[in-house]
């Protein structure tokens, strides 16, 4: 397996544009199922989880072509073949679920193999399940497969789910486009990711309001037809590079950021001793003054702190001025840094889902493994910052959700380098 050699390095300054959303274009790419009509995607990221997904809808009947360098993405899915999302595909990937709520909606069946993806929870299925039940579907599980039926088609109701999950509002709200009558779907998620693929679906003619509001209202239509979409921009890659010059000094433009992607985050940072401001092209980060000031972090759904920053800013955590808590509410198992930010001299203790971090002057390179998509580029980052050199191996964790790594972070002043497995 590859592995990836940072070598503390000192500021960095520069600019790193940041790619389309990972989360965004996984979901609007299941959206080609709805219609028999074609489906571009433009500011698709280039990543291996992008491909899993490509190779699931292919697996279906769907035509998917990568265009300019895997940036844009065209897809149809007028002659699917399939109903059945397989085992061997979905199992990398979470998100394969989201193409259960399209399939059901336009053929009245589905059969999806329960996901896989990162070992950082649980994450059942309970919450897709109860929302399509709302919309007339029968769900039974049965040998490690999802089976969905929907005889007489979707129906508009009202529902409100026990938490507001991402994937669960994605699910029910792709298939509440073709339901008959209207769907009130009630706790929704109101992440971007979410009102992107609302505006999406809104210009393949579904009728939707409310996005971006915890109440989202759908009245079904009989038909979507095509579209072309931009995918926003991906606020995690952002949020982990705004990390880079607070860590390591430097001032550095993010291309393409904007700052009501990343308004919880940006407050912890200012509070922390970073300053963040908006420009004509994005976000520049720098830091104020000498050692950042620790910081409480509690992780919750959008618009508050996201999860999948929070290994990134314990990362930052480790060498602050004082003691920090950062709570973890969204997944359990989510700590699987600590222990290798700890070979690298943090001070960090973990107590169920609560970790304590007790700054220092400065983390020691140390060879570290990667546990998940997160954890991996917050190891990076520490190293970054770190005297001596950092190995950081297992990461093909990372190609799942960051393209171009090494070369973004070279441009900037990182020394870094990918090695290839013998």
């Amino acid at each position: 397996m590859d592995s990836i050699l940072v070598t503390g390095n000192g500021p960095l300054n520069g600019q790193i544009p940041i790619a389309g959303a990972k989360n965004a274009c996984l979901t609007l790419m299941p959206a080609t199922l709805l219609s028999e009509e074609p489906l571009t995607l433009t500011n698709a990221p280039r990543l291996s989880d992008i491909k899993t997904m490509t190779a699931l809808l292919q697996s279906l009947g769907a035509e998917v072509s990568s265009l300019q360098d895997g940036q844009v993405l065209a897809m149809s899915s007028h002659d699917l073949t399939s109903q059945t999302a397989d085992y061997e595909i979905v199992r990398k990937m979470r998100a394969s679920n989201l193409v259960l709520g399209p399939l059901l909606a336009r053929f009245g069946k589905a059969v999806v193999s329960l996901p896989g993806g990162c070992a950082i929870g649980a994450r059942p299925m309970d919450l897709h399940i109860e929302g399509l039940e709302a919309l007339g579907a029968e769900i039974e599980l049965k040998d490690g497969y999802l089976h969905a039926k929907a005889p007489g088609g979707l129906k508009g109701a009202v529902h409100e789910m026990r938490f507001a999950s991402v994937g669960a509002t994605e699910n029910i709200v792709m298939a509440a486009t073709l339901a008959k009558g209207t769907t009130v779907l009630k706790n929704a998620a109101r992440e971007p990711e979410i009102v992107d693929l609302v505006e999406c679906l809104r210009k393949m003619g579904a009728q939707i309001s409310g996005e971006g509001t915890s109440t989202i209202e759908i009245q079904g239509v009989d038909r979507l037809h095509g579209a072309t979409h931009q995918v926003v921009t991906d606020r995690i890659e952002l949020g982990t590079y705004m990390l880079a010059p607070a860590m390591c000094g430097g001032e550095v433009e993010l291309l393409g950021g904007r700052m009501s992607l990343v308004e919880s985050f940006a407050a912890k940072l200012d509070a922390a001793g970073v300053h963040v401001e908006e420009t004509l092209n994005g976000l520049k980060v720098a830091r104020k003054n000498g050692r950042v000031n620790a910081v409480d972090v509690v992780t919750e759904p959008f618009p508050g702190f996201p999860t999948d920053l929070q290994a990134q800013m314990m990362a930052l955590m480790c060498t602050a001025e004082g003691t920090s808590v950062l709570e973890e509410r969204i997944f359990e198992n989510r700590f699987m840094h600590a222990p290798e930010l700890v070979r690298m001299g943090a001070n960090i203790e973990v107590h169920g889902g609560t970790a304590t971090v007790t700054g220092v002057e400065r983390l020691k390179g140390a060879p570290v493994m990667a546990t998940d998509l997160r954890a991996s580029v917050s190891l990076i980052l520490a190293g970054m910052a770190a005297e001596g050199e950092t190995t950081v191996s297992r990461v093909y964790h990372l190609d799942r959700g960051y393209e171009h790594v090494v070369r973004k972070l070279e441009g900037v002043g990182a020394k870094i380098e990918r090695i290839k497995d013998q």
